[in-house]
This record gives C-alpha cells, sequence and structure tokens, in this order.
C-alpha cells in the first residue's frame, strides 16, 4: 500500500467515524425545519417518572400548542438552551403554551431521577419533565440530536423542530405565531 493509499484509508475511517458519533451528525443538520402539517406528534411513551407534573399524553394536551425538548443534563449545547426555553416559557405559558422537556440520557449516570432532580432544581425548571431512559419517546418521535425542539399545534400536529443551538427569535416567532401573538 502506497502513501497516498494509506492517508486516502485514514481520512474515510476518519469520516466514517465522526458521521457515526453521536452528536457531531448533528452538527451538520443542525438548524430549523418546518415539518409537514401533516406530522402527528407522536406520544410520551416508555416514560420512566414525571417531575412537575402529572403523567401527560399528547392525546391530552390537544389543542394547546406544546414545545417539546429533548434533552440531557449533561449536554452543553443543552445547558445553553435551557435560558431560552425558560423564557419561551415565561413569556408563553399564560398565553397557553405547554413547554415538556424529555430527559433523554445519553450516559449512564443521567438516567438516575435524583440526579435530574438535582438538574431540574439547579437550572431552574419550573415545567413538566418526563425521563425516558429507555429512549421509547426519543425513538417514537425520531428524534437524533440534543437539544432539540418539536414545536406541536393545537391539532397535535409537528410544525416546526430545531436542532442545537441558536436561532432562538425563530422559535418564538413560531409559537407567537401558533399562539396568535403574532
Amino acid at each position: 500500500m502506497n502513501v497516498l493509499s494509506k492517508v486516502l484509508t485514514v481520512f474515510a475511517l476518519g469520516v466514517g467515524l465522526a458521521a457515526a458519533w453521536p452528536g457531531l451528525s448533528s452538527i451538520a443538520r443542525a438548524g430549523d425545519h418546518t415539518a409537514s402539517a401533516s406530522t402527528p406528534a407522536p406520544e410520551f411513551t416508555g416514560i420512566d417518572r414525571w417531575f412537575n407534573s402529572p403523567p401527560l399524553t399528547m392525546q391530552g394536551l390537544h389543542g394547546k400548542v406544546v414545545l417539546v425538548e429533548f434533552w440531557t443534563n449533561e449536554c452543553i449545547n443543552c445547558l445553553h438552551v435551557l435560558p431560552h426555553t425558560k423564557a419561551l416559557y415565561d413569556k408563553y405559558a399564560k398565553d397557553g403554551l405547554v413547554v415538556v422537556g424529555v430527559h433523554t440520557p445519553e450516559f449512564d449516570e443521567e438516567r438516575d431521577p435524583a440526579t435530574v432532580q438535582a438538574a431540574i432544581k439547579r437550572f431552574g425548571i419550573t415545567w413538566p419533565v418526563a425521563t425516558d431512559n429507555q429512549l421509547a419517546t426519543w425513538n417514537a418521535w425520531g428524534n437524533q440530536f440534543w437539544p432539540a425542539l418539536y414545536l406541536v399545534d393545537q391539532n397535535g400536529r409537528v410544525v416546526y423542530t430545531h436542532f442545537g443551538e441558536g436561532n432562538y427569535d425563530t422559535t418564538d416567532a413560531k409559537v407567537a405565531q401558533l399562539l396568535g401573538k403574532g
């Protein structure tokens, strides 16, 4: 094998590993996506525990504007997004916005309910949080990213998604539009 073949092999291996590594593939695809108006929001399934709320269902939230946020307490990008989620909640909860955090662990230590509860307290999260330790809701929603925001309209349809940090003004505008405030 000549030097060029070795370099190309190492490069291809590196690209393959980067594409397969959790989180790295989300960097290239992070951003806003407007979902088709025919995409029904999946149910919360396989939830281990609820914090700040009795168990919720998408069926029970029909008629509400719902922001579902997939996060985990050791993800730095998730922690950067939390203040913006809090701002949306504080601004629009009185108008009917329901925020549901779905804590889906990446690492084993994030599965501990006491760790999740401590993070909820530390970050001042007052909206409902579901722990999805078996990734059942994650898989039902077809999610692949931390953090991920899914905006669900009053008819139970996913109408907007955002993966990663940023575009907070766009997300705010989408929420305001659904609530008739924009």
